[in-house]
């Protein structure tokens, strides 16, 4: 196991301070050192601040603090910033502009409560979406950007995080491996359950015990562990390849909603601080499995929304047709909201439509933590 994040959450002065970008990337930084010094691999470390409306003023204003904030969080060794998300369709527009003027920067559009969708600002996400897909050739703009359902702050992982309340961290792992080694000395789903669990609460706790031991000697709140099981590109890591261990078939065939339906009822019962989503991730294009199963097409669109119904975090890393209509992205994130509601849980949408690509044709992406596979149909 790896811990993918440990992001600190602040409130944002604005005009940007470097006093006070510095003190919570150095406290970051420390963090990760501590993890690493205990043996841990620490892949990133990200800040994350309160819904950024609270410190708009204006296009310009924002464009410049943006990138005030990526030179700082650089200067100071930090990886990523997540200025948080906004309720507020007419400000959607902009987070093109921001988007394209930096590189570490994410953001999210909050589409709906847990009783409510904000019809305008899935339209207008939908639109953004669709622009974002034209920065670059393969349509990678759209990784810094998600639309989010029924999600509270203090999420460590990326889109979705964003903070509310007096400074704080989180910490997220990529964890699948452990999900491969349970399931693979369970080898029925009858027994799955109990061995799940008791790897990964032992693995939680020794982080646990680490994160208390940072927050009580740094003074800063620790918001908890998101348990959600992210995957990993590597074949003998992956979260489709681990659910085959089980013996109910390839991952998409029926049996695939079962296991799912037990690995979240499994990390949701941990009996730790937990945060975020605290679900089962199936980013398509960040599993080595997943990315080789839709190529193979043993599951679809429809299927990752049914996961969704008892496990997931909605739809992630989901490589589109170019010529995706705005009207079905709305009708997607619609479906997403949908679900969010009617079962309370925090879902999210990260779509990836690629220019000059047809559902069926290949992924060609070079960054690291992808795995190329097939356009989805939509």
């Amino acid at each position: 196991m790896k811990i993918r994040t440990i992001t600190t959450g602040f409130n944002l002065q604005s005009p940007v301070k470097e006093k006070q970008i510095k003190q919570f990337c150095e406290f970051t930084n420390t963090a990760r050192e501590i993890f690493a010094n205990n043996g841990y691999t620490v892949q990133t470390a990200r800040v994350a601040t309160q819904p950024w409306k609270e410190y708009f003023e204006s296009k310009n204003q924002m464009i410049e603090l943006v990138k005030e904030f990526e030179k700082l969080v650089n200067k100071y060794s930090v990886d990523y910033f997540n200025i948080g998300t906004t309720f507020d369709p007419q400000l959607i527009p902009l987070i093109y502009d921001m988007i394209q003027n930096t590189s570490t920067m994410f953001c999210t559009t909050f589409i709906s409560d847990s009783t409510t969708i904000n019809y305008e600002v899935a339209q207008h996400t939908a639109q953004v979406m669709k622009r974002l897909s034209t920065i670059q050739e393969d349509g990678f703009a759209n990784l810094r950007f998600a639309g989010i359902f029924n999600t509270k702050p203090g999420s460590p992982f990326y889109p979705a995080a964003y903070h509310k309340g007096p400074p704080s961290f989180a910490v997220g792992t990529e964890n699948s491996d452990l999900v491969y080694q349970a399931f693979s000395e369970a080898k029925t789903i009858e027994k799955a359950a109990t061995f799940l669990e008791n790897i990964l609460l032992e693995e939680f706790k020794k982080i646990e015990t680490i994160a208390k031991q940072i927050s009580a000697k740094e003074k800063i709140h620790y918001d908890g562990i998101d348990v959600s099981i992210a995957p990993s590109i590597n074949r003998n890591e992956s979260i489709a390849y681990a659910f085959e261990k089980l013996g109910l078939g390839t991952f998409g065939d029926v049996g695939t909603l079962a296991i799912a339906r037990v690995v979240t009822q499994t990390i949701q019962n941990l009996n730790i601080k937990k945060c975020g989503y605290s679900g089962l991730m199936l980013p398509v294009l960040e599993d080595y499995g997943l990315a080789q199963r839709n190529t193979e097409e043993t599951y679809n669109l429809t299927d990752l929304l049914l996961y969704s119904s008892v496990c997931g975090t909605g739809l992630d890393t989901i490589p589109l047709p170019g010529d995706v209509s705005e009207e079905k992205l709305y009708a997607l994130l619609l479906d997403i909201a949908s679900l969010a509601i009617k079962l309370n849980k925090p879902l999210s949408a990260r779509l990836m439509p690629i220019r000059h690509k047809k559902a069926g044709e290949m992924t060609d992406y070079t960054f690291e933590y992808f795995v190329n596979s097939k356009i989805m149909k939509i």
